[in-house]
């Protein structure tokens, strides 16, 4: 039996180790001025890699001390946390695949339409209920008052590759034909009706164009980016916990199966 336990023993070491990648992207998502203003986008990521951790030190303790029942308690918590690491990842592919973002001619950054983003998303966040306490979230970042001081002439903005959240809510819509004075305040818009934002925007730093939908899109545009990003980590890592489970199922059942030869050599069976 030492044999398959050794064998689940570094079996959990390394899906102990799988657990520090998922608690890194999800303490990176957490971070981020997005996140920290969408407060339910936050969590996921991180709370399922301390389940993995937890479960995989439960697996270790339990095949180091031969615990068998608490081995197979492992087993069946550690196929609860592949789902919904599943559940989690099929989610966060579905909601960040369609893209609003579009090419505006003379600029490098791009820019946002709202209905170019999964409408599960978009009703999650950009509802009046949820937006006014994200907009004023975003209000007292600085993501904004930042490129004051980055970008000086318009040439260097128009050539900045600006984050979706940036884009949105930042300036106004390229569309308006606002005239630049800084990152931040622009004057004298050319064509106020091609854009419902055009007349959203204002000067006043705590304003923006914080109630846009441009913003909105901006928004969703970032926490795609960032999920897409951490949907790499997601899969790397649930692709090495199936593997490392099934091992570890196939271990525990020749420790078992080990056990009971055991005890039938010394007469008990």
């Amino acid at each position: 039996m030492a044999v398959s336990n050794n064998i689940t023993s570094i079996l959990n070491f390394i899906s102990l180790l799988c657990s520090i990648p998922i608690i890194a992207a999800g303490v990176w998502l957490a971070s981020k001025p997005d996140n920290e203003c969408v407060h339910w986008l936050r969590w996921p990521v991180l709370l399922v890699g301390i389940l993995i951790l937890i479960v995989s030190l439960t697996g270790f303790v339990g095949a180091h001390w031969n615990k068998q029942g608490l081995l197979a308690f492992y087993l069946f918590c550690m196929a609860i946390v592949i789902i919904l690491l599943l559940i989690l990842l099929i989610l966060a592919f579905v909601v960040s695949r369609p893209d609003g973002a579009y090419d505006v001619p003379g600029r490098a950054y791009h820019e946002y339409r709202l209905s170019g983003f999964s409408e599960w998303l978009r009703d999650r966040v950009t509802r009046s209920d949820h937006w006014q306490k994200i907009r004023v979230c975003l209000a007292e970042s600085s993501f904004c008052t930042k490129l004051d001081t980055e970008y000086i002439s318009a040439e260097q903005f128009f050539a900045a590759h600006l984050s979706p959240l940036q884009s949105g809510c930042c300036k106004p819509p390229t569309i308006c034909g606002y005239q630049y004075v800084n990152p931040t305040m622009w004057i004298n818009p050319v064509n106020t009706p091609g854009d419902p934002d055009c007349t959203l925007w204002s000067n006043d730093q705590s304003q923006l164009c914080y109630n846009c939908d441009s913003c909105k899109a901006g928004l969703l545009g970032n926490i795609r980016r960032e999920w897409r990003k951490a949907n790499i980590v997601m899969i790397v890592t649930v692709v090495v916990l199936i593997w490392v489970y099934l091992i570890g199922c196939s271990a525990f059942k020749n420790a078992q199966t080990e056990e009971l030869f055991r005890r039938y050599k010394q007469g008990w069976v």
